[in-house]
């Protein structure tokens, strides 16, 4: 059977990119991506009131006869008008949005929303944490990318996220996660390696140098090879509270997760809920608690909605 092809639409950031290409592998598509950018002052104004046209678009996108594909999977607001748009166009496309789109759901074909979210609706499928791109084949793959640096029986990789809405990420809670690392790992024997993501700000990085260099390594930029070596090589993670994003990936690997929580600066309500869902699921806990290994099932919520996508578009 032909593959399907897919177009997927983001604004480009790194957490998108993962959730559309993650659904995109699992469903077992051949896919391309656009990056959406919209003309002002529609950036700035929420899907709900902005027209579905493509004057909205910095740069417009056009699909040929020859091109449509079979699906768009979309993710972030500005992808939510050129997704209607393009389906308005052509009735026979099948459109999946991943997160709220703050619009009438049944603008798309199919919603994927975290369960945190708590949206409700007969198109709606819910996961448990993200969806993603990292898969435990990946992982595995990477394994001796960083060996040569971290030769070392005893590993726990920390994952670097960066300031947003909610956090920070300012020096002296970076450096009491640092200390608490040092206290329950280092202490114990423990190599570390420090990950950072496409968020994390260089005043970070430097600073995860000069305080953990001499613990283990430090990646001084993104590279996703050594990010999936971290995760093959650690027998703990530590990610910081500052994604569900990140946090969902780290499940892929089955290794125990500790969340490095910072105090957030509004409300993270949202956050709440996913990290108490994680924990119930046995899947994390904070900095801070006991060291001892423990076990969960390995989480990759793309592998199981796409079966059930599957499903609908067949039918």
């Amino acid at each position: 059977m032909k593959k399907l092809k897919a177009l997927l639409l983001t604004e480009g950031m790194h957490g998108m990119i993962s959730q559309v290409e993650g659904m995109a592998k699992a469903l077992d598509t051949e896919y391309s991506h656009k990056i959406v950018r919209l003309s002002f002052p529609w950036n700035l104004i929420p899907p709900k009131f902005t027209p579905i046209s493509q004057i909205v678009l910095k740069d417009k996108i056009y699909i040929t006869e020859n091109e449509t594909p079979d699906l768009i999977i979309s993710c972030g607001r500005k992808s939510v008008v050129p997704s209607i748009f393009l389906k308005r166009k052509n009735s026979k496309i099948f459109t999946i949005h991943i997160q709220d789109p703050k619009v009438n759901f049944k603008n798309f074909d199919v919603i994927v929303s975290p369960e945190h979210d708590n949206l409700r609706g007969n198109n709606i499928y819910s996961s448990k944490g993200a969806i993603h791109y990292i898969t435990q084949s990946e992982i595995d793959n990477a394994k001796t990318y960083l060996k040569k640096n971290i030769n070392n029986e005893k590993v726990v990789s920390l994952i670097l996220g960066g300031p947003n809405k909610y956090y920070n990420f300012d020096k002296d809670q970076l450096v009491n996660i640092f200390n608490q690392i040092k206290s329950d790992f280092v202490s114990r024997g423990y190599k570390v390696i420090v990950i950072p993501s496409m968020r994390t700000p260089k005043s970070s990085i430097e600073l995860a140098i000069k305080e953990m260099s001499s613990c283990g390594h430090v990646v001084d930029k993104v590279d996703k090879q050594a990010y999936l070596s971290a995760y093959a090589l650690a027998n703990y993670v530590i990610v910081t509270c500052d994604s569900t994003s990140m946090i969902s990936e780290a499940a892929t690997s089955g290794k125990p997760i500790f969340v490095a929580h910072m105090k957030a600066k509004k409300n993270n309500y949202r956050f709440k809920r996913f990290f108490e869902l994680f924990k119930q699921m046995g899947i994390t806990r904070d900095l801070g608690e006991k060291v001892e290994p423990w076990t969960y099932n390995k989480h990759n919520e793309a592998q199981r909605i796409a079966v059930e996508i599957k499903n609908k578009i067949e039918n």
